[in-house]
């Protein structure tokens, strides 16, 4: 022990890890107390920080992810041992997926566990071993004083850099244990990423020289969505966006193609242009739904320097921060003063790619088209829509729903995950609750996580549960069919999902045509707790 923390106040690590939360701003946590985290609970009020408590960990993990997306703050998760921690696993894995900012803590067994088990309560193998696949990283401390080292390792990683889930592990005999700590240690502020300026002029070049240029917007260009819609404008140049990307430049604005890249009009359209400009993207399958089209002119502007080697390749690559590096390539390709712009001509061009694109699914969608239509009339321009890994959002809501910067719609890409919508509402109600915030989500999909109606209930603030009802796994019954095969294990015994609600303590309606689903969601958005709202599949076809 050094001579500086001999002097330092001893704390137990329960204390430790909490006042480092405090000192970096944490306000709010979620999770479930357990047998070994109660040392941790002890000290939450005495720092300010609030608690939500769902019903299940995943729970707790889908929604402080999105609270950590609204907010732009780190969603923090707080679980027990062994099958609670795995139960956020999911979660985390989504978060990883969609570069979430969260923290997740838990105890683990004592810095004296036997390798060879002994059958301590929670035990498992290793917990940091678990986690590490779906996380920045996983750190276990080995001293009081270590705890406050982990958090600030946490906290400078979600400041700079891309953001990525992390998880911070205990001891047991730590959590109680009382050791000198030392002062807290807080994370350095980082200062933005510039790309580096032969890279940028490479970049600003090949913009200035395009005839069809064109934008691909993502997740990571969301704080950027100022001069992200500046450069369109300047360049006159239409932007389609990943599902993370969508609405960070307004879905009615003449240049928008909205959620497109799974579009085959779209991909053809992408491949005939002669400059591309991808922001904050991975533009991976999860978005293009198949492999990336050839792309002439390629410039890749992203915070994680690994993207540059993964997808496809970039003619020029922009490593920096998505304000900074927008705004420096704004600065360079804007016409000066008293120069004639290049003649706006994208707009009707637009319009034409986005009449072929509904074409490709008019069928389809169709059944989903006067809901949206609904929704869109009903909520204010700010509202929060979280979504599920279901027909009615991927095909739906996604590309048919109209959204703009001042709303957000929180989507489960890549990883997949079912059950978020649910959870996530209760997350975004957290972080917002003074606008409104809908879930949408399919009948199979929000029976992963229903049992979140009672968190909601008993949080006692609006929020419509939108639930397309297709009686089961719509997408895979559609996939065994089209391979011949006779679909089996995808249909789900009927539900009254409505009644469900109320015996939550919710609401509950069903609503057959536009206009009931309209009356149904006008008095849910002012009726304290969760109304589920089903439309039964049957009246869609």
């Amino acid at each position: 022990m050094t001579a500086r923390t001999a002097t330092s106040p001893a704390v137990t690590g329960g204390a430790a890890v909490v006042r480092s939360l405090a000192a970096h701003g944490v306000t709010q946590a979620f999770g479930i107390p357990g047998t070994h985290n109660l040392e941790i609970y002890r000290h939450l009020t005495a720092h300010g920080i609030a608690h939500l408590a769902p019903r299940h960990e995943q729970g707790a993990g889908y929604a402080a992810d999105a609270y950590a997306r609204l907010t732009g703050r780190p969603g923090v998760v707080i679980t027990t041992t062994g099958p609670a921690l795995l139960n956020v696993a999911a979660a985390v894995g989504q978060a990883h997926s969609d570069s979430v900012p969260l923290l997740v803590i838990s105890p683990g067994m004592p810095l004296r566990h036997p390798r060879l088990q002994n059958g301590l309560l929670h035990e498992m193998r290793s917990q940091t071993e678990a986690l590490r696949q779906v996380t920045a990283f996983s750190h276990r401390v080995s001293t009081v004083e270590e705890i406050g080292t982990a958090v600030a390792r946490a906290f400078a990683l979600f400041g700079g850099g891309r953001p990525r889930p992390v998880h911070i592990e205990i001891p047991l005999d730590l959590l109680e244990a009382a050791e000198p700590a030392g002062p807290v240690r807080l994370a350095p502020a980082l200062g933005a990423a510039v790309p580096e300026p032969v890279a940028l002029e490479r970049a600003a070049a090949l913009l200035r020289g395009a005839t069809h240029p064109a934008l691909i917007l993502g997740g990571g260009s969301r704080e950027a969505a100022e001069a992200c819609l500046a450069l369109a404008e300047e360049l006159d140049a239409p932007v389609v966006t990943s599902a993370n990307g969508k609405g960070v430049v307004a879905e009615t604005h003449p240049l928008s193609l909205g959620v497109s890249l799974h579009s085959p009009a779209v991909r053809k359209w992408l491949s005939d242009r002669d400059a591309v400009l991808a922001v904050g993207t991975e533009l991976a399958e999860s978005d293009l739904w198949s492999a990336p089209p050839p792309l002439t002119g390629l410039i890749r502007a992203d915070i994680d320097p690994d993207q540059m080697y993964s997808g496809p390749a970039a003619e020029v690559a922009l490593v920096g921060d998505a304000v900074a590096t927008a705004g420096a390539l704004l600065t360079a390709v804007r016409t000066p003063a008293g120069t004639e712009k290049r003649r706006a001509g994208a707009a009707k061009e637009v319009a034409s790619v986005r009449a072929a694109r509904d074409a490709e699914t008019s069928t389809r969608d169709a059944r989903w088209l006067p809901y949206l239509r609904v929704l869109r009339e009903v909520l204010a321009d700010d509202a929060v829509l979280t979504s599920d890994s279901a027909q009615c959002c991927y095909y739906g809501a996604l590309p048919h729903l109209p959204l703009g910067p001042e709303g957000r719609y929180l989507h489960p890409t890549g990883f997949g995950t079912l059950g978020y919508a649910l959870p996530a509402a209760i997350g975004a109600l957290s972080a917002c609750p003074d606008r409104q915030v809908v879930a949408l989500s399919g009948d199979g999909g929000f029976q992963f996580t229903s049992q979140e109606l009672a968190t909601a209930a008993q949080a006692g603030l609006p929020l419509p549960v939108i639930v397309f009802d297709n009686g089961g796994y719509g997408e895979i019954r559609d996939g065994m069919a089209a391979r011949g095969d006779t679909p089996h294990a995808v249909d789900l015994a009927p539900l009254d999902l409505p009644a469900l609600a109320r015996a939550h303590g919710g609401h509950g309606a069903h609503a057959a045509d536009p206009e009931e689903f309209r009356a149904a969601l006008t008095t849910a958005l002012t009726t304290s707790g969760p109304t589920l709202i089903t439309v039964p599949e049957e009246t869609l076809r």
